[in-house]
């Protein structure tokens, strides 16, 4: 295999808050209007920043985390899209080096920030800068020339407050949710606000090196497996789609909203979302719990995180003290929070060796189940996570990471 050639840029900032989803989506769709092929990749586990990235790019958002996924299958990741994109952005997490956030009302203090990040460590290969929120076309030139020459100014984006994107308590509306408010407009304004006062420069190519891939054994051929997929079950990593398919699977998606029946499957993969938000719908759609709870009976594999997790529970109580009865497969309840429950990167050992992933929620359990296995949370961030088994259903907070893992992955639905 030849390397591959392709401008990248990591799209970074000093720390949460600071428009890096906004710049990211606007570069993509900017880049897009231009006839370019555009991949986008969001740095650590995040399902609802890359749904917007998704939209804006018009193509799938893998995420990239060297711990979770491991460095090898990161490399493969942006070696494929290397091979077919005009150019690849990366959307970071938090803060570059996770820094507190620093005010940028004067040149000065922004070529400040800007070169202590790119030179805090050596070895960082540092593309340029993008100034964000500028004030006119001399906000854009006193910003550029406070800047050393050694370093690159990529784009400067206007300041307009119409292109923000809303937000809740686990981070940005879903995409589909902003479609309904004018998700488009938002990004070709966006778009257009990048060459309002600059033109929008593209870094010098990158170069990314082959790496082996490795074909996986075919232990799920011959397997259907039913993907909850609605606006309440939403937080799924494209590559676990992916991996299902690659072990040979085939997938059927489904509404535990809107849908009375299940697919004719073996097997049920319920992902992670917003139950909450949709309580009363769920607690009424009777006939899909009751499909649910007939699988089940028939002991066929179900597996369930976080979001779907508290819909199998018993019951499940809103921020606001509102309860409903969800579909009762786990023996338990659920409460919101006003604050995080537990945030952090989890470690998990079954049968078939380590799993890697993520929990992220703000609900509290409350349930008398035996824990089959606890999760180890990784360098003790975090609290560790109960792992339920019940017959051939499992289930807890984790988002697991099926290509870490694949054997392990397939064993869920077996």
């Amino acid at each position: 295999m030849l390397n591959r050639r392709c401008p990248a840029m990591l799209i970074s900032a000093p720390a949460s808050g600071q428009g890096k989803t906004t710049i990211t989506a606007a570069l993509a769709y900017y880049h897009r209007s231009q006839n370019r092929k555009v991949r986008v990749f969001k740095a650590g586990p995040d399902f609802i920043d890359p749904q917007i990235l998704a939209y804006a790019s018009a193509d799938s958002v893998y995420q990239l985390d060297l711990w979770m996924m491991g460095e090898a299958h990161c490399r493969e990741l942006l070696y494929h899209a290397a091979s077919e994109a005009d150019v690849i952005l990366i959307e970071g997490v938090m803060g570059l080096y996770d820094g507190d956030s620093s005010s940028a009302d004067l040149a000065q203090t922004f070529a400040a920030v800007a070169y202590g990040l790119a030179n805090y460590r050596s070895h960082l290969a540092f593309a340029g800068v993008i100034a964000n929120k500028v004030g006119s076309i001399g906000h854009a030139q006193l910003l550029q020339e406070a800047l050393p020459a050694s370093m690159t100014f990529l784009v400067a984006m206007a300041k307009d407050a119409g292109v923000g994107l809303p937000s809740r308590h686990l981070g940005l509306l879903q995409a589909d949710e902003i479609v309904d408010l004018d998700l488009d407009l938002r990004l070709q304004r966006a778009a257009q606000l990048l060459t309002e006062y600059t033109p929008c420069r593209l870094p010098e190519p990158v170069v990314f090196s082959p790496v082996e891939i490795v074909q996986l054994p075919r232990l799920l051929a011959g397997k259907r497996i039913a993907v909850a997929r609605d606006a309440a079950f939403s937080f799924i990593y494209q590559a676990n789609l992916d991996c299902l398919r690659d072990l040979g699977a085939e997938l059927l998606f489904f509404s535990p909203l809107a849908d009375q029946i299940l697919p004719e499957v073996d097997s049920i993969y319920l992902p992670g979302g917003y139950p909450e938000l949709h309580l009363q719908t769920l607690a009424n759609n009777k006939a899909m719990k009751q499909a649910l709870s007939e699988h089940h009976m028939a002991n066929k594999p179900i597996y369930a995180e976080c979001g779907s997790f508290l819909y199998l529970l018993s019951r499940l109580v809103d921020k606001d003290g509102h309860a409903a009865e969800m579909a009762g497969l786990l023996q338990g309840s659920a409460r919101m929070q006003s604050k995080l429950v537990n945030l952090g990167m989890h470690s998990l050992h079954l049968e078939h060796g380590e799993s890697r992933g993520h929990s992220f929620h703000h609900s509290q359990l409350e349930t008398d189940m035996a824990i089959f296995t606890m999760s180890i949370p990784q360098r003790s961030r975090g609290r560790a996570e109960g792992f339920y088994r019940d017959g051939s259903l499992q289930a807890s907070y984790l988002h697991l990471y099926f290509p870490y893992n694949p054997q392990a992955a397939a064993g869920l639905f077996l």
